[in-house]
């Protein structure tokens, strides 16, 4: 990596770190980044702005095609509790939320919306919201608690009681098998810096699959390979915390083959379920009209999208980023002969994660151009959602392809008559409800939409302090409460449409 790929990615580390001290402080992203007041945080009451043109979202004139899947996600650090019961292990993300001043308030996944205790009660409220499909994700230390051997048969059990009561609903599974809880022994072992980690996490595929088999039509490999990459390893907001930009791409490399592996391992069983990745991707734009900025969104677009994209789905890696991180890199020297015919063994869908648009300078920083949601990373643009379908579609064919997960936070409350009027959720997924649709009218194979979330949850870093969730969760109680974008929701899932 050279000396100047290194530089950039620390500042971009330390810019994010600027933002996210002044958002504890009270400011939105755009304004410690000094943006225009036209581009100040977008609210989630009554009147919300979002940015777009959504003419498609008018009331009864959208309809999705006949067997769509309508579902929502979650994931099992942010959801489950039950952090020390039934086997299962210390994952990093216990470590790290448990690290003094890692996460918003010292708080922890430990109790969370305890789901593994309550999971038939909000399986209830899943087939009561009429979902399609949940995607969910399994907790890799509940499974096996340092990452290797003998599957713990108490943790396949839950996923069993939960699969089973999915498909006694009437709700298709879709489950994930890695969301980022990498066991901690393993991370004690160098993690997924460690090629060792990628050979583990096909091992422990092979038992869930072995487990569960085809009572799981849809399985995902990896969640977020670049965030992981990102948060984890260049900005250090995310378990393990660090900041080594020259290992976050050997990091990266290694989770490409895991997900490799993965789809090898459940190939030989021979079950006829199918399989892919999930990637969060970025539309990138240009942040002006230069040619200098031009080029740097098409690299930073190799980071942020084709790194994963190739090689997965073209079997090789964009050679604009392995020139920009130099010979001489760790990834560059990770790769070893096979890997990238592992890494692209066939798939048979792409799960889509969308949550923002990115604006590229030419000294390759990032700009807002769009109102911010609470997460001020988040730029609220549903056009983004149309272009990135397209985009893929466009660049890698006609494969079939999910969206795992958008969604927004908001600053919900419990109202004194019990209700939670979320306002801006609904405008908010109406238009990219409407951005999908055309996507789908202009040739995209779009199957299914996954809302993030279908529960308030541990929110990773800042903890319980973003609310998410179709769900309101009062933690104290642990008291469910349907927002008033679950009843739309609902209504959207029996129209089949807007």
């Amino acid at each position: 990596m050279s000396l100047l790929t290194r530089r950039r990615l620390l500042r971009r580390a330390a810019l994010s770190a600027t933002a996210a001290g002044a958002a504890r402080a009270g400011l939105t992203g755009a304004a410690a980044a000094g943006i225009a007041a036209t581009a100040a945080t977008a609210g989630c009451d009554d009147t919300p702005e979002t940015g777009t043109d959504s003419a498609d979202a008018g009331r009864g004139a959208v309809r999705f095609p006949t067997g769509f899947g309508w579902g929502a996600a979650t994931s099992a650090y942010q959801i489950e509790g039950a952090a020390k019961e039934d086997g299962r292990g210390e994952s990093v993300w216990d470590t790290f939320s448990h690290t003094p001043g890692r996460t918003r308030n010292g708080d922890t996944g430990d109790v969370a919306a305890d789901h593994y205790h309550r999971y038939a009660a909000d399986l209830d409220l899943m087939r009561d919201l009429g979902l399609r499909s949940y995607r969910f994700s399994i907790s890799w230390p509940r499974i096996q608690a340092d990452g290797t051997g003998k599957p713990n048969q108490r943790g396949l059990d839950f996923y069993r009681r939960l699969v089973d009561g999915l498909h006694e609903r009437g709700i298709a599974p879709m489950a994930t098998l890695f969301h980022w809880d990498l066991p901690q022994a393993l991370q004690d072992d160098g993690g997924w810096e460690n090629r060792d980690t990628a050979d583990r996490f096909g091992d422990y595929a092979e038992a869930v699959f072995h487990a569960l088999g085809d009572r799981v039509p849809v399985w995902l490999t990896i969640n977020e390979p670049k965030t992981v990459v990102q948060n984890g390893y260049i900005w250090g907001h995310h378990a393990p915390g660090r900041q080594d930009p020259d290992a976050a791409y050997l990091v990266a490399h290694h989770l490409q083959l895991a997900h490799g592996l993965a789809v090898q391992a459940l190939r030989a069983g021979g079950t006829k379920v199918r399989i892919g990745p999930a990637l969060n991707l970025h539309p990138c734009y240009p942040a002006d009209d230069t040619a200098e900025a031009a080029a740097a969104t098409r690299l930073h677009d190799g980071y942020e999208n084709r790194l994963y994209l190739d090689s997965i789905l073209k079997g090789a890696y964009p050679q604009d980023v392995l020139a920009d991180l130099g010979a001489d890199s760790r990834m560059a020297k990770g790769i070893r002969d096979g890997d990238l015919k592992i890494i692209s063994s066939p798939v048979d869908l792409l799960a889509v994660q969308y949550y923002t648009p990115l604006y590229v300078t030419a000294q390759r920083d990032t700009v807002s151009k769009w109102p911010t949601s609470e997460a001020e990373w988040q730029q609220i643009y549903p056009d983004g959602m149309y272009d990135i379908l397209t985009r893929v579609t466009r660049d890698y064919g006609r494969i079939p392809i999910t969206i795992t997960e958008n969604g927004l936070p908001c600053p919900d409350t419990l109202a004194a008559d019990g209700t939670v009027n979320d306002q801006g959720r609904i405008d908010f997924l109406r238009d990219h409800f409407a951005a999908a649709h055309r996507a789908i009218r202009d040739g995209v194979p779009l199957e299914s939409y996954h809302v993030w979330s279908l529960l308030d949850n541990f929110e990773w870093a800042e903890g319980y302090e973003q609310r998410w969730g179709l769900v309101y969760v009062d933690y104290p109680s642990q008291r469910r409460v349907l927002k008033r974008s679950a009843h739309w929701y609902r209504d959207v899932i029996r129209k089949n449409g807007l």
